[in-house]
């Protein structure tokens, strides 16, 4: 069977809607945010990178996945060559994320989440070692390394995006469940000994979750963040600014640092209210949906793996922003995709929907609903 041949009836359309409608939505919330914050042209940026990222989508769809597929060991390590540049960069805000490009930062630990789900679906998917607890140790060595860089940088909320699609991924192939569940266990068990290794400003972030007050005036420090986070979502009351009005005049009510990054879903709140951020919500789990129905269909071992690592990653993404936006989760600086603003999220983000695509359409590849391996 020709592989080159694209078969467009199997084209996931209703994820591509789906795509388009959460970057409208991040475009309008951005837009919301330059009004409350000043007019810095975030909205224009956040418009070439959405235009670029059209591209980007098209390249990883059109490009057959065997491509990929070959060279995933490759990009792994190139991606991890990538972590340990900005160390030798100047820090911004006390943290080595970014290489400096002249006019644009390139955040290196976003090709680092691709790249590292495609060199596990690479190691997995020929194999059945992982069916023995011994097996897992190359699996999670491969994971743990990128972890660590990133977590050094520090960035604790991207970190913590590996071990979920890990087990996920994991859990796809057929690992066993107990074995799992024991590791999980263990993880539990030293995490007083990983407190240790933490910096001042992630334990920070940890234990204002547990001493947030919902009333009396703003507190100072990480406490601030969250207090103003939770605000911002109760003035856009049920149905947001855009129906209702704002809710007040007093433009101190309204400061909320990194309000179009991290903290992009309260804008939606604000906007368009309790509903606006369900409908989110909704494209979100509609979205995922595709991309579990393609990992389903495909009987190829690496694109079935892939398939769960994306949609993994992204719903791990948005369970830990929006968690974090109402204090039930530690402000982790982590974006929200396709939402927050920044090119290299967004770019990759797109990039890695278009290899679902690519997924769905790639011939050469029987498709049906036939369970996992094991």
């Amino acid at each position: 069977m020709n592989t080159k041949v694209i078969r467009w009836n199997r084209f996931p359309w209703l994820l591509i809607v789906m795509q388009m409608a959460l970057m409208a939505v991040g475009l309008g919330a951005i837009a919301r945010g330059d009004e409350l914050a000043g007019d810095s042209g975030l909205f224009y940026r956040q418009l070439v990178w959405v235009v670029l990222s059209i591209p980007a989508t098209i390249v990883a769809a059109v490009i057959p996945y065997r491509v990929w597929r070959s060279q995933g060991y490759v990009l792994f390590f190139i991606s991890l060559l990538l972590l340990i540049i900005p160390y030798f960069m100047p820090a911004r805000g006390g943290a080595h994320r970014w290489i400096p490009l002249g006019p644009i930062n390139f955040q290196p630990s976003e090709v680092a989440k691709l790249t590292f789900m495609m060199a596990l679906a690479q190691y997995l998917m020929f194999r059945d070692n992982y069916r023995k607890l011994w097996g897992l140790v190359i699996p999670f060595a491969i994971t743990l390394i990128p972890m660590g860089l990133i977590l050094r940088e520090p960035d604790l909320g991207t970190s913590l995006l590996f071990l979920p699609v890990l087990f996920s991924m994991l859990f796809a192939a057929g690992a066993k469940g107990k074995h799992l569940l024991l590791i999980f266990i263990l993880g539990i068990a030293v995490m007083p000994a990983a407190w240790r290794f933490m910096s001042a400003e992630q334990k920070s972030r940890v234990t204002t979750l547990f001493t947030q007050k919902d009333s009396g005036p703003a507190p100072r420090g990480d406490g601030y963040h969250l207090h103003q986070s939770k605000q911002m979502l109760a003035l856009g009351g049920l149905w947001g600014s855009d129906i209702s009005g704002p809710a007040s005049d007093d433009e101190y009510l309204y400061h909320l640092p990194a309000s179009r990054t991290d903290f992009i879903f309260c804008l939606v709140g604000e906007r368009w209210g309790l509903w606006g951020g369900l409908v989110v919500i909704a494209f979100y789990l509609i979205l995922f949906a595709q991309g579990l129905k393609i990992a389903s269909d495909t009987h190829e071992p690496f694109g079935r793996l892939l398939a769960v690592g994306i949609v993994a990653i992204l719903a791990t993404q948005l369970i830990i922003n929006t968690g974090m936006t109402i204090g039930l989760m530690p402000i982790t600086g982590l974006t929200l995709p396709l939402l927050s603003y920044g090119g290299s999220s967004m770019l990759m983000t797109s990039a890695s929907l278009g290899l679902l695509i690519n997924i769905a359409m790639r011939p050469g590849f029987e498709v049906s609903g036939d369970t996992f391996r094991y």
